[in-house]
């Protein structure tokens, strides 16, 4: 067997294994769009065949049951406040720690490490019992300040790293020619932060957007209320009802479907560029 023969049977292979592993991965959410098309009997008596009658009433019901005008929105201005927030705060303190070498920067440093280790979920009682007495809760403006807090930490840890690479030179030349320090961190620093910047935005918005836990926590009237905690409508305590469950999920995702689509090229560019930094 020669080496194009060999090279080509591995391109193959490659190929298959490929293929399947992408139907493999497409299975689950082709059964959701499959099942919100089909009534809640046809659900139950075989959830993986195809429906006998394509219905639409799904989405229908789903949209004003879940009143998802109101969560669209409230889950937009969240996710965009947050996502803004953490990145303009980290990548200044990520600069901050990177080019001052004060000691107490190392402690704070050490700090914003551990504190990625601690899982969320050993701080509810407390987060809830404090900020529950100050009476801060059922507001999605302190949601916002609360999603800083959780995810200031990785989005620093990635710019520091990036922010170390970048020569020390560029922002000596800035400063010679009479930029201010503000001014080098916002037209030259940033500007080559933008790889890591989309990968953050990307990690943060797919978080924030599809966290369910925190905003069950803090949004507790129903015209605060998100996407996520907008499905639970559908799930009583006796019954449930998939195909409007099933259908309002499809309706969660599409936004960041289009998101995507739209910030293809921009998310692509920005994690080609990454990886050659």
């Amino acid at each position: 067997m020669g080496v194009k023969t060999t090279k080509r049977m591995k391109a193959i292979l490659v190929i298959v294994l490929s293929t399947l592993l992408l139907l493999l991965y497409l299975c689950p959410f082709f059964m959701v769009v499959v099942n919100s098309l089909k009534t809640k009997v046809e659900i139950i008596k075989s959830p993986l065949a195809l429906p006998i009658k394509y219905t639409i009433e799904n989405y229908i019901d789903s949209f004003g049951t879940m009143k998802f005008t109101s969560a669209f929105f409230n889950s937009l201005i969240i996710t965009v406040i947050s996502v803004g927030i953490i990145i303009i705060f980290s990548s200044m303190l990520a600069y901050f720690l990177a080019r001052w070498n004060w000691k107490i920067n190392k402690i704070i440093f050490v700090i914003l490490v551990v504190s990625m280790i601690i899982p969320f979920q050993a701080l509810m009682i407390p987060f809830v019992k404090i900020y529950g007495g100050l009476n801060l809760l059922n507001s999605k403006w302190m949601l916002c300040f609360f999603y800083l807090g959780f995810g200031l930490s990785l989005a620093t840890f990635m710019y520091q790293g990036f922010i170390t690479g970048i020569p020390i030179e560029l922002e000596e030349a800035a400063i010679i020619d009479g930029a201010s320090s503000i001014q080098v961190f916002l037209k030259v620093i940033l500007p080559l932060l933008k790889p890591t910047t989309i990968t953050i935005a990307i990690l943060d918005v797919l978080w924030i957007w599809n966290d369910f836990l925190l905003p069950s926590l803090v949004l507790v009237g129903e015209d605060q209320r998100t996407l996520p905690l907008s499905m639970f409508y559908f799930f009583g305590k006796y019954t449930s009802d998939y195909g409007m469950a099933m259908a309002a999920l499809i309706l969660t995702i599409i936004p960041i479907i289009i998101f995507y689509l739209l910030a293809q090229k921009q998310i692509i560019k920005g994690v080609i560029e990454g990886a050659i930094k």
